[in-house]
């Protein structure tokens, strides 16, 4: 059993998400979408600094997913099949922890985006794999001593053919 101020965590949006494409077109994008992070004005004293780094990290609450969805604990990861063109019917079923599924007891979402510019509230990124609106819990630089060298995948992973694994920019199976 939890108790005291473990039993429940809240955390408030410092911002949103905005851009003008569909859950669809996010969904089915190889790369991801242009976006912008638009914080809420009480936190963009906090952006100072963040220029001048290529890419940030933005961890996100997926604000879509039902209670339902929050209930399932393995799926196939049908996302990445969708992405590789493969057939779902490969991909074995595996728990929600080995996957990006946005179907989990705790819909956070951590993704990298590339940074373009900053502008008073506003991060205009690029590459971002969130919807519209999402709201954003936190951000933070990517830096290069978070790439972990010698990364290892699971055999699921590892055999994807090579034709299905090119088709994923930025987000190489042999990691760094």
């Amino acid at each position: 059993m939890t108790e005291g101020w473990l039993a429940e965590v809240r955390l408030k949006p410092i911002g949103f998400v905005k851009h003008r494409y569909s859950d669809e077109e996010v969904k089915n994008s190889l790369s991801g979408v242009d976006a912008v992070i638009e914080l809420l004005p009480e936190y963009s004293e906090g952006l100072k600094g963040l220029e001048g780094f290529s890419h940030i990290i933005i961890i996100a609450y997926l604000h879509k997913v039902s209670e339902e969805q929050r209930k399932v604990l393995q799926v196939k990861p049908r996302g990445l099949a969708r992405r590789l063109g493969a057939p779902l019917d490969t991909f074995p079923t595996v728990g929600v922890f080995a996957t990006c599924s946005l179907h989990r007891p705790n819909p956070i979402a951590i993704t990298i985006a590339k940074l373009v510019k900053t502008e008073k509230n506003k991060l205009y990124v690029e590459n971002i794999d969130l919807y519209n609106q999402t709201p954003v819990l936190d951000i933070k630089p990517y830096t290069p001593n978070r790439c972990i060298e010698g990364a290892t995948v699971p055999k699921w992973i590892q055999n994807l053919s090579s034709a299905e694994s090119q088709k994923l920019p930025n987000h190489r199976i042999d990691m760094c």
